[in-house]
């Protein structure tokens, strides 16, 4: 391994989950996708476990999994997100690593990271320590080995954060060369003032104060600059050129070319760009000319011969060191906007950490041997937060056994910690505005922290908490600071035990709870309840029992739903009192019920339940708008027999127009494409539990191709999509002509309705059929080129 590559991917998503749900709610702006992490795993991380290669037609020669070929880290936030939302990518990813191991020595092409990407240099020393200890168990739970390296968020660093991962006892990290301060050989005395003119090619000792050593690597900055902001990716043969030019003429000494960017430069940024590296990487690897390495692998074969010194307080993506998360250095996106802000809200957050750490060291510490070290503990909780591993992580941590009360508020010490660590996640002073999503994912931290603070004893510091962040100024006049953002985007969105109660008892209305639910971060158990509707109106009162998955804290309420029809909803929730109590609500509101008077309901909800009621603007988001749109669905197929009777009654009459090329009055073109649009998607439905397209759907689709009418399909895509799923798990389990025939029949069907139906995942489906069945290829071979491959027999 004389000349090697390393090409790394930093794969990281901020945490987007809304804390009090541990969900992530829908995000418009990442629309068609459902959130960011949906659209960007789309675009990104899954094509880059199924990459195409591709000739010049365009035909897929090959599938492979660019995890397995290059350096990467995968934020432990995002990953948690993968493995809940996308396991079969998640799946991909850490198979990659085993299989890059298993080729390289032991040397996985996968290293770590710092828990949720706090710039290192501006944290506290025990922040730093528990966001290596965090990143570096979540890394042995996801990938079952240690991690060698290190990646340090935007490659902030200091000498006291290598000393932690130094400590931590990882190997390496990786920075931008700019960050070098000076270099000399191992043994030598005088330093060589390097700044950017560090030689990238080779791995560097640095030593700490105390003797504590690692390795550091710094990449070869024009390369990640080109794959980055410049075209690099558009042909793969100039990305190998440029990594083959980086190379020195000196073949008496190992060289490395390296080169680390976002990711999501691979698909993300740059559409196709994860088969520029397909093709790159398998070009590199057929010449073998170089190795093609990770940087474990190639720092076992070649540790350094030369000591570094660091710039400190320096990263690869802001040119003033660190300022770009603390102050308005120039760094930004829009040249129109100005980041006055940035200082304000994380003086803002200090602020609040220096008021929320005492009260933990001390009420923590009244239950926990180590405060602290119980807290760097905790990620095994996170990991794993069965009774088992609770009870394991007490046994560990207490000072004497805790009662329930205890432990519940224990568990709520450790979230408040938790929370106090996420809001300093770096995306939120990266960009140009603090109304934007990051900054107010980290304020929804600090929020549901500020919750935690209250409930715990601390005192009521939201009020200066705001008071501060109204020194942050705001881009957008009407949004005026962010203590203005704070009141409208953030408030809004806490969630109390009795906002969880008043979610369950509407969307129960719709769908049907267990008796025992869970409500994204809650569960809640029906313990009694009383039902009573008529016709667009009912009636719910119940006993319930809430508990907080996360802490443990389990109260028992009573509540009264009306339902007035359509969006008119009215929930009160009172704390239990006593079976008296509730048989006396109960039997009140039931007899005003049963009188039939609404308004008589109503005062006796008011009466019963003091204070403004819960009402759908309650709801959680995604609920919220899905109860919306069945109540606009339920309208409007109120008025389903009405337009297909004015479609039948003027159908003659839109031909006769279309053919005499009048144009259609659009009132009439309206109705038409409704009527079409449901025809068509209720024969589509059906597929489900039919084999093939109904030949009904190509006649309704050719009618309104006549009428120049353009339906939408989209909205059975899914069905489609499982039909051809269908289709090539038989084709898998028996593949004959007949089968083979009946799969390219629902493809050709669906692209002839442009009716989406999965291509992508239905190319990689196919492509573990073909290897799996080599003894039918010649049967599979049309499927093989009507999805677009071609494949050595």
């Amino acid at each position: 391994m004389t000349r090697a590559i390393v090409i790394h991917g930093h794969f990281y998503q901020p945490p987007r989950e809304n804390p009090w749900l541990e969900s992530v709610e829908v995000q418009d702006g990442a629309a068609p996708f459902h959130d960011w992490n949906e659209r960007v795993t789309a675009e990104c991380y899954a094509p880059n476990t199924a990459a195409r290669r591709v000739d010049e037609q365009n035909r897929v020669l090959d599938i492979v999994n660019n995890f397995e070929k290059i350096s990467f880290n995968a934020g432990p936030t995002l990953l948690a997100w993968l493995q809940r939302h996308r396991p079969d990518v998640y799946a991909k990813i850490v198979a990659a690593d085993r299989a890059s191991a298993s080729a390289r020595g032991g040397h996985g092409n996968a290293i770590a990271q710092v828990y949720n990407h706090m710039i290192m240099p501006l944290a506290l020393r025990r922040d730093k320590v528990t966001q290596v200890r965090w990143g570096v168990e979540d890394f042995r739970a996801r990938f079952g080995r240690e991690p060698e390296g290190c990646w340090l968020a935007e490659t902030a660093v200091d000498n006291e954060t290598l000393e932690v991962l130094a400590e931590a006892g990882l190997r390496f990290t990786i920075l931008a060369p700019h960050q070098a301060w000076r270099v000399r050989p191992l043994g030598a005395e005088a330093w060589d003032e390097v700044n950017d003119r560090v030689d990238p090619s080779r791995a560097y000792r640095w030593r700490g104060p105390r003797g504590l050593e690692l390795a550091l690597f710094f990449y070869h900055a024009p390369i990640a600059r080109g794959i980055a902001f410049e075209n690099l990716l558009e042909r793969s043969e100039h990305l190998v050129a440029w990594l083959y030019a980086a190379f020195a003429d000196t073949p008496d000494r190992p060289q490395l070319v390296h080169c680390a960017t976002d990711g999501e430069s691979y698909g993300h940024h740059r559409r196709f760009g994860e088969m520029a590296l397909a093709a790159a990487v398998r070009q590199i690897e057929a010449e073998g000319s170089v190795a093609l390495t990770n940087y474990g692998a190639f720092l076992a074969a070649h540790p350094p011969t030369d000591e570094v010194e660091i710039h400190e307080r320096t990263s690869w993506s802001c040119a003033h060191g660190v300022e770009r998360w603390r102050s308005d250095c120039g760094c930004r996106t829009r040249s129109d906007w100005r980041q006055g802000w940035r200082a304000p809200l994380r003086e803002a957050l200090d602020w609040l950490r220096d008021a929320i750490d005492p009260l933990f060291e001390a009420r923590a510490g009244a239950h926990l041997k180590d405060p602290w070290a119980a807290r760097d503990a905790y990620i095994d909780v996170l990991l794993d937060p069965s009774p088992a591993r609770l009870d394991a992580f007490f046994a560990a941590h207490q000072r004497t056994p805790l009662d329930a009360a205890a432990r519940i508020e224990t568990r709520r010490l450790l979230e408040l910690a938790r929370h106090r660590l996420l809001m300093y996640t770096s995306c939120g002073w990266f960009f140009d505005e603090i109304s934007a999503l990051e900054p107010v994912q980290i304020l929804r931290y600090a929020s549901i922290a500020l919750q935690y603070l209250g409930d715990l004893g601390g005192g009521r510091l939201e009020p200066e908490f705001v008071r501060r962040l109204e020194a942050a100024p705001s881009n957008i006049p009407t949004i005026r600071d962010g203590g203005e953002v704070y009141r409208r985007l953030i408030r809004p969105t806490a969630v109390d035990l009795r906002r969880v109660i008043a979610h369950y008892a509407i969307t129960g209305l719709f769908d049907e709870h267990p008796s025992e639910a869970r409500i994204y971060a809650y569960r809640v158990a029906r313990l009694d309840e009383s039902r009573e509707a008529s016709d667009d109106t009912a009636l719910r009162i119940a006993r319930v029992r809430v508990s907080a998955l996360a802490t443990g804290e389990t109260r028992e309420m009573m509540y009264a739903l009306a339902h007035y029809g359509r969006h008119d909803f009215s929930c009160g929730i009172r704390a239990w009192e006593d079976v008296t109590t509730y048989d006396a609500l109960r039997a009140d509101l039931l007899r005003r019920w049963a009188q039939g008077s609404v308004a008589d309901v109503v005062r006796g909800m008011d009466e019963h339940f003091p204070g403004e009621p819960f009402t759908l603007a309650h709801l959680f988001l995604d609920e919220r708008r899905r109860v919306l749109t069945s109540l606009i669905h339920a309208v409007l197929d109120r008025h389903e027999e009405t337009y297909r009777r004015i479609w039948e009654e003027n159908r003659k009459l839109v031909h006769d127009l279309r053919q005499v090329d009048v144009p259609i009055p659009e009132a009439l073109r309206l109705v038409a494409r409704h009527v079409l649009e449901r025809q068509a998607r209720d024969e589509l439905e059906r597929l489900d539990v039919l084999d093939a397209i109904p030949e009904r759907v190509f006649g309704i689709a050719a009618e309104a191709k006549t009428l120049g009418v353009e339906l939408d399909l989209g909205p059975v895509r899914f069905a489609m999509r499982r039909a051809v799923q269908r289709a090539l798990e038989g084709v898998a389990a028996a593949p004959t002509a007949e089968r083979v025939a009946a799969a390219m029949a629902l493809i050709r069907g669906a692209r002839s309705l442009a009716l989406p139906y999965g291509h992508w995942a239905t190319q990689n489906q196919f492509f573990e059929l073909w290897g799996a069945h080599p003894e039918a290829r010649a049967v599979l071979e049309p499927l093989a080129a009507a999805l677009g491959f071609e494949l050595p027999a």
